[in-house]
């Protein structure tokens, strides 16, 4: 079901399409939350003692699994059906064992739970997802094509208006002349190439007395979404020197479909003017070779994306081929805003092209929204404008997209409205900015897009730690198993191809999103993300939200984030908020209604609630000088906790029983002069990796046993630490 999500985000802006990803998203994370619930009541079992089998329910195993390879498609719903309801059996058999209850007949519970309960919505969900499914599938979006529709990525060509005018960009087109060995008086298109050999840039050899390239340099232009790529590319094509100095000048759109066949055709048919009708490679290939042969040739591949590297970029050297035949000084330029491209095809530095410096972007800005590079001598609207045009972090196309809105209406009430938006609320043309940055997210493995727009409930400019995210990662239920790869390992995976692919920059050691991305992300996800600010936004969170982010505000109270308790679907909730006293009341109506959370983050608290133990899936990152008992919790992160006085006794196997990792960080009262045997005892079967810093009262480890299966131990600025021998035997 998710590869049918994943196949139509592709084609989200088909109205149809657009209706029906919600639904079906929506769905599917209800299915993955009943899901959790049942493993939760698994695992709780498994804590509180084993059970003696029922003949019946193993003769139901017998059953449905001696003959599985004879059911058919409809019969596997049923088998799924009834392989939950064995499990819910076995749980509530399990229960009357551990709890002594002899009276009550487990089948009475578990029959009421199949007919009021939670197998009721599950048969709901069921029935949802097979409407949605059959629904995709008659639009046939089960044969996924993963290439961007000409709507949302239009073809480019190397043509601009006569009026177009290039911004601030005199440095890169240097760059670009430069690397090129464009010389500053250009001679004959016929001449041999005027530049020696020795500097040149490709290696070369001569056949019958004409110097040949054997291979063809490859100059990158590379920038995110909109920064102004094609733009500059085409301003080299259109440029004098450029012209007279290459015979042969070929465009390409490229986009999302490397296909060597199509390219070879369209290189053809730059050069001959007529439509290339041949379907064999070879013989394509052999025809453009014969078109560019001794020829000074400059071919642009605009828009390239990781395609173009697949079968281990196979593809990509087929196609480059041909082009060997050209004369030296012949060269390609590539547009990409993918970093695995740079880095795999060029053979020179990259130009990297960026946003507009502020008071070049500012007449651009002009120009966009007034139609001139005047302001229409409207103090007012200018200093609006300038007010909105950080928002636009320099990009030309946002510039653009916005302009185009404020040229509308040139009324200051109008101006002030789009100030006062957010860019992703505001409705776009699908060639404008946040759709352009979309193609890039649209382009991620589903793994990886809901990894990205989970991180929209950050505020802008947030400082992610790859660690905390990545934990925060695993809780959501975003990592999909790689046999016996740690899932931590796999999440860090996930952040380092995100980086590689810019949505994060490092910044002073942590990570940053872009502004514009950010914007993106937001939009991406504004179903799913809210951020709450002020205490109008409390009437503006969607219903179905799934993650919330509360910043401080002077203006929330108690009573405002107690009507947070109606949102059933959240799994995320951030707070930044001290209550005070309070804040342990509201944890506890929020642990006790909104079952489905997984990750609670809260800044401000000096105990926990007894309901946050009862919580399916959750996971805690908070403060605490009284923690409870957690069934599922399998990381601990206690940080900058300046009153936790200790931890003794509540790590152990009765109050973390799947706890897999524990860090103590940065705090200041910690511990006392010595950390017990038995708190770091075997009984922590789980138990992989052990972290401490920063807790300057630490004296020592000791005691009796080893953690069992302890395989990482750090332990960082304890200066009066002088013993910790037991926990590495």
């Amino acid at each position: 079901m998710y590869h049918l999500i994943n196949g139509a985000e592709w084609r989200s802006y088909e109205e149809c399409v657009a209706k029906l990803l919600p639904c079906l998203k929506d769905a599917v994370s209800e299915a993955e939350d009943l899901i959790d619930e049942f493993r939760w009541h698994e695992m709780k079992v498994q804590v509180e003692g084993n059970a003696i089998q029922s003949p019946f329910i193993d003769f139901l195993d017998k059953v449905i699994h001696g003959n599985f390879n004879k059911l058919n498609d409809v019969q596997l719903r049923k088998l799924s059906e009834a392989e939950d309801l064995i499990d819910e059996f076995r749980w509530h058999e399990m229960k009357v064992q551990v709890e002594g209850n002899a009276i009550q007949s487990p089948v009475i519970d578990f029959l009421d739970k199949v007919i009021h309960g939670n197998f009721n919505k599950l048969n709901d969900v069921q029935l949802r997802l097979n409407y949605l499914s059959s629904e995709m599938k008659g639009m046939g979006l089960r044969e996924v094509t993963h290439h961007f529709a000409k709507s949302v990525r239009p073809v480019t060509t190397s043509f601009v208006s006569k009026e177009t005018k290039i911004f601030g960009r005199e440095k890169e087109v240097k760059q670009v002349l430069g690397f090129l060995k464009v010389p500053t008086h250009p001679k004959r298109k016929r001449a041999t190439s005027s530049i020696n050999a020795s500097t040149s840039t490709s290696s070369s050899n001569h056949v019958n007395g004409e110097p040949k390239i054997l291979s063809l340099p490859v100059l990158v232009v590379a920038g995110i979404g909109g920064v102004g790529k094609t733009t500059l590319a085409q301003h080299i094509c259109n440029h004098q020197r450029v012209k007279s100095h290459f015979e042969l000048i070929i465009w390409i759109c490229v986009s999302d479909d490397f296909d060597e066949e199509r390219l070879t055709k369209e290189a053809i048919e730059s050069c001959t003017g007529k439509e290339a009708k041949i379907d064999n490679l070879d013989s394509l290939q052999r025809a453009i070779s014969n078109h560019v042969k001794n020829k000074r040739l400059l071919i642009v591949l605009d828009d390239v994306w990781d395609d173009a590297l697949k079968d281990n970029g196979r593809c990509w050297e087929m196609f480059c081929a041909p082009f060997a035949s050209a004369q030296e000084g012949s060269a390609m330029l590539v547009t990409t805003r993918c970093p695995n491209i740079t880095k795999a095809v060029h053979t020179m530095e990259p130009v990297i092209v960026e946003g507009l410096k502020d008071d070049v972007f500012w007449n651009f800005f002009k120009l966009c929204a007034f139609g001139s590079e005047g302001s229409s001598n409207d103090p007012e609207l200018e200093c609006i404008g300038r007010r909105i045009l950080p928002k636009l972090k320099g990009s030309p196309l946002a510039a653009r997209t916005l302009g185009r809105m404020l040229r509308m209406d040139h009324q200051a009430s109008h101006w002030s409205s789009i100030l006062g938006s957010e860019l992703w609320e505001l409705k776009q043309k699908e060639t404008e900015i946040l759709p352009a940055l979309r193609l890039s997210y649209m382009y991620l493995p589903f793994y990886l897009k809901q990894c990205f727009a989970f991180c929209a409930v950050y505020p802008k400019d947030y400082k992610f730690e790859k660690a905390c995210l990545a934990e925060i990662w695993v809780a959501e239920g975003f990592v999909e198993p790689q046999g016996g790869v740690p899932v931590q390992d796999i999440c860090y995976q996930y952040f380092e191809d995100l980086v590689a692919r810019s949505f994060f920059q490092k910044v002073n050691g942590r990570y940053v999103i872009h502004d514009l991305l950010h914007d993106m992300a937001q939009k991406v996800s504004e179903h799913d993300c809210f951020i709450l600010r002020k205490k109008s936004d409390f009437d503006k969170v969607p219903q179905n939200v799934r993650h919330l982010y509360v910043l401080p505000s002077s203006e929330f109270d108690d009573s405002n984030l107690l009507r947070l308790c109606k949102y059933m679907k959240l799994r995320t909730l951030i707070c930044k908020i001290n209550l005070g006293k309070r804040t342990c009341f509201v944890m506890d109506q929020w642990c006790s209604k909104l079952t489905r959370m997984r990750v609670v983050s809260c800044a401000f608290t000096n105990e926990l609630p007894d309901s946050i133990g009862g919580s399916p899936n959750l996971s805690i990152s908070t403060g605490t000088s009284c923690i409870r008992a957690f069934p599922s919790l399998t990381i601990l992160q206690v940080q900058s906790c300046d009153k936790l006085s200790t931890l003794d006794g509540i790590l152990t196997q009765e109050y973390i029983p799947a706890i897999e990792k524990i860090g103590v960080d940065f705090v200041l009262s910690y511990c006392p002069c010595q950390l017990k045997g038995d708190i770091w005892s075997s009984n922590l079967a789980s138990l992989e990796e052990l972290s401490i810093s920063q807790c300057p009262e630490l004296v020592a480890f000791g005691g009796a046993e080893a953690v069992a299966n302890i395989k990482k131990v750090q332990i960082f600025i304890c200066p009066k630490l002088k013993k910790a021998d037991q926990i590495f035997r």
